[in-house]
């Protein structure tokens, strides 16, 4: 869904270029031209919120899946925070778009940078595996 709301987005990006709708411009219905800057901007946000609510619920699906497998949930919690302690103490330099393939959020970042991680904070990812072996 993410990617479809951004190829609607690019397609409507490459029609201002290529001069779809100037006709109701120039008869003064700027309302299209308005409306696909609108999208332009919008759309992928929209995309780039979706993508993040998927990722961050499939961490969880994945952290529940690896504790029904390996049947002990304290064990998962325990080494996700040896990763992220070791990712504290050593961090990575790594490419922002190649961040959602790490089992940890290799990005060191603000409150506000956390806000649109593709990873769910691992405290709370922790508290949900600890919550699943009660």
């Amino acid at each position: 869904m993410a990617g479809a709301i951004s190829s609607l987005a690019s397609m409507a990006q490459w029609a201002m270029i290529f001069g779809a709708g100037r006709g109701e411009d120039e008869e003064g219905g700027g309302g299209g031209l308005i409306g696909t800057i609108v999208m332009m901007v919008v759309a992928p946000i929209a995309a780039a919120l979706i993508q993040m609510a998927i990722s961050r619920s499939r961490e969880y699906l994945a952290d529940a899946t690896g504790a029904a497998i390996c049947g002990k949930p304290q064990g998962l919690a325990s080494a996700l925070a040896r990763l992220e302690d070791y990712n504290h103490q050593r961090p990575l330099d790594v490419n922002p778009a190649t961040a959602q393939m790490y089992i940890v959020n290799p990005l060191s970042g603000s409150a506000i940078a956390n806000l649109f991680s593709t990873h769910p904070p691992i405290q709370e990812r922790i508290r949900r595996l600890v919550g699943v072996g009660r």
